[in-house]
Order: C-alpha cells, then sequence, then structure tokens
C-alpha cells in the first residue's frame, strides 16, 4: 500500500483479514496473530483458541507489566508485547480493528514495526469517515520515575519526542522530535528495531525475559559498538524509543498532544496513556 492516510484524521479499518506468527521475545513462544475488520472503534482482542468469547477493547487499565515490553491482563488471559503491533495499527491510521491472538505473546518479528505495516498494507485500508476530533487536552500532564519523565502538552496535531541517555558509546545521548503522520511513520519510526546491551543478556535470560531474543530480531550494543550492523538509522535506538510511545499511547488512542518522553519506559508510557484516559473521560453527571 504506498498511499497512507494523510493524517490522522480519518476513521479506517482494515479492508480484510492477515496473519502473521513468529516468536515471542521474551517466552520464546511462538504465537500467531489473525488482524481483522471491525465496526467498532478502538482495537478489540479476541482468542484464537476461543472463537466464542466476547472480544474485549484494550485500555491502559489492563496493563499487567511493564518489565521491557507492555504485558495486558484482558478476560483473565495475559499477553506480552503487544506496543510494536499497536504502534503498527495507530502509527499507520487503523482506527479500529479485531486482534486474535494464539499464544501468550505477540510475535517480536524482525524487533521493529515493519513487517506488522507490512501485513497491514497487503490487507489494505477500509475508510470510515472523518473521526470524531481526538479529545482536546485541556492542560500539560507530566509523570516522573526517579530521573526520567514523560509530559503531554495540548497540540493541533501529533507530536512526539524521545531522548535517552546510555553510557555506552555506541548509543550516547540520541534527541528526535517530529509530528507524526501515517507516512512518516512508515518510513522513519516503524523500521527502528528493539536494543539492548550485551552486559545484561546474561542476567535478563536467568530472569526468564529475552528467551527469544537474537541478533536477527534485537540490536546489541557491546560498549562502542553494535554486535550486528548495520543500524537501519544512525539514531535507531531513540526512534525505537517513539515507537515504544506510540504504541502504549493507543491503549488510549492517539491524542491530539505534544509528547515528549526523557529516559522512558513502558511503566511511564502506560500510565500517561491511563492519566489521559483518565483527563478524557466524561463527567460524571
Amino acid at each position: 500500500m504506498s498511499h497512507w492516510p494523510a493524517d490522522f484524521a480519518g476513521a479506517h479499518t482494515l479492508a480484510s483479514e492477515g496473519e502473521i506468527a513468529g516468536v515471542g521475545l521474551h517466552s520464546g513462544a511462538s504465537g500467531r496473530v489473525r488482524l481483522a475488520p471491525s465496526s467498532r472503534p478502538g482495537f478489540w482482542l479476541g482468542w484464537l483458541d476461543r472463537p466464542g468469547s466476547p472480544l474485549q477493547r484494550l485500555a491502559p487499565t489492563q496493563v499487567w507489566d511493564t518489565t521491557l515490553c507492555t504485558a495486558l491482563e484482558v478476560g483473565g488471559r495475559r499477553l506480552a508485547t503487544v506496543e510494536h503491533l499497536l504502534a503498527a495499527l495507530a502509527g499507520t491510521g487503523v482506527t479500529q480493528a479485531e486482534i486474535w491472538v494464539d499464544g501468550p505473546e505477540v510475535p517480536l518479528l524482525d524487533g521493529s514495526a515493519l513487517p506488522w505495516v507490512d501485513l497491514i498494507a497487503s490487507i489494505g485500508l477500509h475508510s470510515l469517515g472523518p473521526c470524531p476530533p481526538a479529545a482536546l487536552l485541556q492542560r500539560p500532564l507530566t509523570l516522573h520515575a526517579g530521573a526520567s519523565f514523560v509530559t503531554a502538552i495540548p497540540a493541533d496535531g501529533l507530536h512526539l519526542g524521545a531522548a535517552i541517555a546510555f553510557d555506552q558509546p555506541a548509543i550516547g545521548r540520541q534527541f528526535l522530535a517530529l509530528e507524526l503522520t501515517p507516512q512518516r511513520f512508515v518510513e522513519e519510526i516503524a523500521p527502528a528495531r528493539t536494543f539492548g546491551l550485551r552486559s545484561q543478556v546474561e542476567q535478563l535470560r536467568h530472569a526468564g525475559l529475552i528467551q527469544g531474543g537474537g541478533l536477527d530480531n534485537a540490536l546489541v550494543c557491546d560498549g562502542d559498538r553494535w554486535l550486528n550492523p548495520p543500524l537501519r538509522f544512525a539514531d535507531e535506538p531513540v526512534r525505537h524509543k517513539i515507537l515504544d510511545l506510540l504504541g502504549d499511547l493507543a491503549l488510549v488512542g492517539l491524542p491530539r498532544a505534544q509528547v515528549f518522553a526523557y529516559r522512558g519506559s513502558h511503566r511511564l508510557h502506560t500510565a500517561l496513556a491511563a492519566a489521559l484516559a483518565a483527563e478524557f473521560a466524561p463527567s460524571p453527571a
């Protein structure tokens, strides 16, 4: 699909169904995801092994864990690493879709959102006309966790920014901010892969994490060099942080806001999504 929506003003669902299978980053377990059109706004989760169960709309209140990914508990079942898939849907302008899953974790694929974008492109989008206007943020929101923070400021469109600071010279300090459109997402953010530090690999594996991680699906930094170059962008790590931020915000829907994360984390991103959801909730009569 070469022509993505010009902006996020329209409502779109998928034109048909499509499916991807792969291995989860943390569980190492095989998983399968089927994307399908939806007649209802938002992203709706169903389980392929329980096709008769009602679908559940995804929301920040379902966040169960934020250790190196965003994991949800939905209808008594847990699903890890939802952020890259949600970023691909929201980033390409999809406002409503069904997500059918088999397995405990969304497949990592190549560590970026690009395989999901390719799937969405092959399925195509179906326009549903103008979106109801995104809720306008009335005041700045800022959340802190130690030296990290995330902030959202009222704006006309969707502006995302991130800054990271690592002791490893290969990463160092990186900053990027952009006004997001579906085309810019596809070209400048979606290809950015997840990354990690070689010094932490064994510790994380002993903790039961990154069981499915490898040099084919994650960038690995070893001090002043990368174990698996070339990078897709000179600043690929900070672009991936924006990808993660977008995926976590997709739990509440894309706000009209300028959102900036300094040394962000899934914990902070999803806490902001929850704060935005509370901000936009209808006032009690």
